[in-house]
């Protein structure tokens, strides 16, 4: 077998704005030097012409061999039409995600790889350790609160175990899988840096097993990346912020999916997990360790502001007021463009229609405390 027949997976960075250029190209570094080469980065540009000429100029020379592509968000804008735009793009087997502002470790597409050994293997999820802008962990903040900042959080048990959901910023999935549940719904996920509705991935997991029922879902903590925290998201405000859309975006999802599945996880999270972090944290305040009584407080303040969004956004859903859509893979790149040409809105720069589902404001990192126990 030669070594291009190896290559099976197509791994795409979703970006929108110049300002992470450099970790872009970082991203985009980390995944050409794999141990098991990739077949191609999909590098999606969501609505910037400008970025999407620099980043074409960029790999000019990676795009004749097809290695690295650069393409235009086929959709609505946001980070769930991007990586839609990817998938239909995508000529691998396996379709792997990473962010934009992360790198992943040299052996990370490898033990991917490892998990498709099992045929009913749709999704592997990796580990995502935070880079912290000041070079260490605020006093504060809660190791079990990780996923704030996109990350995995304490909670997870070790190795690689069966979960409900993987993260879309350390995942890969079948391409088939996208065949049998359709693609990441638009109208949640990531727009920018807009106020968040998340959860994208918690939605298409839960569809995918439905869809599938046999359908298996690993996250392996030795597929490893290593994700930026900028200074701004290292603050209590973010932190509050970031939890509360995290229960905007949990209600959306438990609307659509039903609580039951919507809220599995959930519940074992805030039942075990969080209450063994308070006693943590209040004993190490007792030990008169550093801000034990900091971090505990700053469980008990996420798991109530996360609530309050729950409950506001359970009535916005009731009433109408937030909708996303699910369009097969195959229509993404039919929808008025390809998927490797800038639409006419990229073309002459204005604005994308909003009205439409997805091209409204909300937009958020990640999905959070989203994986469950080993089964």
């Amino acid at each position: 077998m030669t070594d291009r027949q190896t290559r099976d997976f197509s791994v795409v960075i979703c970006v929108y704005t110049e300002d992470r250029w450099e970790d872009i190209l970082a991203a985009v570094a980390s995944v050409r030097h794999q141990s098991r080469p990739a077949l191609e980065t999909l590098l999606v540009v969501d609505h910037n012409p400008a970025l999407l000429e620099r980043l074409g100029g960029e790999y000019k020379k990676c795009a004749a061999d097809g290695e690295v592509r650069v393409l235009a968000n086929a959709g609505p804008r946001g980070l769930s039409a991007g990586r839609n735009t990817g998938i239909a793009a995508a000529r691998g087997a396996y379709v792997a995600f990473l962010d934009d502002d992360a790198v992943a470790e040299r052996d990370w597409l490898r033990h991917f790889h490892e998990g498709y050994a099992d045929p009913r293997v749709m999704a592997v999820g990796g580990r995502t350790e935070p880079a912290w802008a000041s070079g260490r962990r605020p006093a504060w903040f809660p190791e079990e609160f990780d996923w704030v900042v996109g990350c995995t959080y304490r909670g997870l048990p070790p190795g690689r175990v069966r979960v409900r959901n993987v993260l879309g910023g350390n995942a890969s999935f079948r391409r088939t899988a996208f065949d049998a549940a359709g693609g990441f719904a638009t109208g949640i996920g990531r727009d920018g840096d807009r106020r968040p509705l998340g959860c994208e991935e918690t939605e298409l997991c839960i569809r995918l097993s439905r869809a599938l029922p046999d359908a298996v879902l690993l996250i392996d903590d030795r597929a490893v990346i290593h994700h930026r925290v900028p200074p701004a998201r290292e603050h209590f405000g973010y932190f509050r912020t970031r939890t509360y859309a995290e229960g905007l975006s949990k209600a959306l999802v438990a609307r659509s999916v039903g609580a039951d599945k919507g809220l599995e996880s959930e519940r074992r999270y805030t039942t075990r997990v969080l209450p063994a972090g308070v006693v943590r944290g209040l004993r190490d305040a007792v030990l008169g360790r550093a801000d034990g009584a900091g971090r505990a407080g700053a469980i008990v303040t996420g798991v109530a502001v996360a609530a309050a969004g729950y409950l506001l956004g359970t009535l916005r859903a009731r009433r109408g007021g937030t909708a996303f859509e699910i369009a097969p893979i195959a229509a993404t790149a039919e929808a008025g463009m390809r998927a490797d040409e800038p639409d006419e809105t990229q073309r002459d720069g204005r604005e994308p229609d909003r009205s439409r589902p997805g091209g409204a404001d909300p937009g958020a990192d990640k999905s959070a405390g989203d994986e469950e126990e080993a089964a």
